[in-house]
């Protein structure tokens, strides 16, 4: 208690001080060497003897005159616990979510402006296994996989997370790409999805590598986060395909080069196709389409069927609709293509490619699929929980579109539905 109380007041001297530098005291501050005024000050959480820290417990550092130059958290058994910096500085995350009801020590080194160091040790215990339920979280990124350039990193949330509760699972999503491309994640309104891209889209040959860490992490009074999940990728080729009602065509860009344009069918009045920007989310050599239940029941078996909504819209081969292709809308939504060129079109485009539907009679709804890119960018940015730097903008001229090269799906889990 007393460690607490001196540390407590020395908190409060230092956070005074500033306040000081004008007043009688700063002339004897001044008359210091410079040397001591470059001693670091350093202070660390948890706390010494602090029980109950949760499972996602992190090293937090607060340095004056410094910075943090060696961490060193070994468990009750002595072994090391390996640890990451956050990029913003303000603490240490470990590098695996610690065990429920275990004794951890920290070690933290930080070096002065002086060359001097200072060495603050803390040791904690974790809390038991919580009762709590786990709030379901679904990765949307997986391992070893080429994606388009538009491909946002997404995390759904069954059920949704509360407002209240979203910056502190915020602070538990990791991402990091090389070369470095810095990004924001933003929520959907009802907090079901939360999505991570840059202001422009990724640059070919990026790799990203993901962190849900999740496990263990209280959200809110009633739950905890369910896992701790890991994924790194690459990014392809820059894909994109344009879809016109007007003309009842798509257009196949890669690099920036029209590939072919491709007469489509799109959904009939009755319903329609969605407007708006939308990312490819899986793809299928073979897939079934069954909306029994629904108010137009039917069961149809289709090939080269690529996924853009939850609600079950589709780019498909449909050789049933290749007379009304370029000319009629007669699909339930669907973006009808031949068969042969449903199949040319499925070794061109990759999970992540942008694709941009312009003219029908509705719009795209918000999370109705991946809709990172469906807002403008001061859009997105306004939906993350936790402050954006107020210099990540989109390039003054952006030319790059996105896409890559055929390959595999992260597995989206709603039933197929499409026409």
């Amino acid at each position: 208690m007393m460690l607490r109380r001196r540390l407590a007041l020395l908190a409060v001297s230092v956070a005074a001080a500033p306040l000081a530098l004008g007043a009688c005291t700063g002339d004897r501050r001044a008359g210091q060497p410079a040397e001591a005024r470059a001693n670091p000050e350093l202070f660390v959480t948890p706390a010494e003897g602090t029980r109950d820290v949760p499972v996602t417990g992190e090293i937090g550092t607060v340095v004056k005159h410094g910075r943090v130059t060696a961490v060193r958290i070994t468990d009750d058994a002595g072994a090391p616990v390996p640890t990451e910096p956050r990029e913003d500085g303000t603490g240490w995350v470990p590098s695996r979510t610690l065990e429920p009801k275990r004794t951890y020590t920290a070690e933290v080194t930080a070096t002065g402006d002086s060359g001097r160091t200072v060495t603050r040790r803390t040791t904690f215990t974790t809390r038991p296994k919580s009762a709590k339920p786990a709030i379901a979280s679904t990765l949307y990124f997986a391992g070893d996989r080429t994606y388009g350039t538009a491909m946002p990193v997404t995390v759904a949330f069954d059920p949704p997370i509360p407002r209240e509760a979203r910056a502190d699972v915020q602070r538990r999503l990791f991402v990091k790409t090389d070369p470095p491309q810095p990004g924001t994640w933003s929520w959907v309104s009802d907090g079901s999805q939360v999505y991570y891209r840059a202001p422009d889209f990724w640059r070919p040959g990026t790799t990203i590598k993901v962190r849900s860490a999740l496990e263990g992490l209280p959200i809110g009074k009633d739950s905890v986060g369910d896992a701790d999940r890991r994924a790194t990728s690459k990014i392809g080729r820059q894909v994109e395909l344009e879809i016109d009602n007007a003309t009842k065509q798509m257009s196949v860009i890669r690099d920036g080069k029209l590939l072919r344009k491709l007469p489509v069918s799109l959904g009939k009045p009755s319903t329609p196709t969605s407007s708006g920007k939308m990312v490819i989310m899986e793809k299928h050599d073979f897939t079934t389409f069954d909306t029994r239940g629904s108010a137009d029941p039917y069961v149809v078996d289709v090939e080269d069927a690529q996924r853009l909504t939850w609600g079950g819209e589709f780019i498909h081969g449909a050789p049933w609709s290749e007379g009304d292709q370029g000319h009629t809308n007669v699909s339930h939504g669907c973006t009808n293509l031949s068969a042969a060129n449903a199949d040319w079109l499925m070794g061109v485009t990759q999970v992540g490619d942008l694709v941009t539907v312009k003219g029908t009679e509705v719009t795209l709804d918000e999370g109705n699929g991946w809709t990172a890119w469906n807002v403008s960018w001061a859009e997105f940015a306004r939906g993350s929980a936790l402050p954006v730097p107020a210099g990540l903008r989109p390039a003054p001229a952006q030319t790059a579109d996105p896409g890559a090269v055929a390959g595999g799906s992260p597995d989206p889990q709603p039933s197929a539905s499409g026409g």
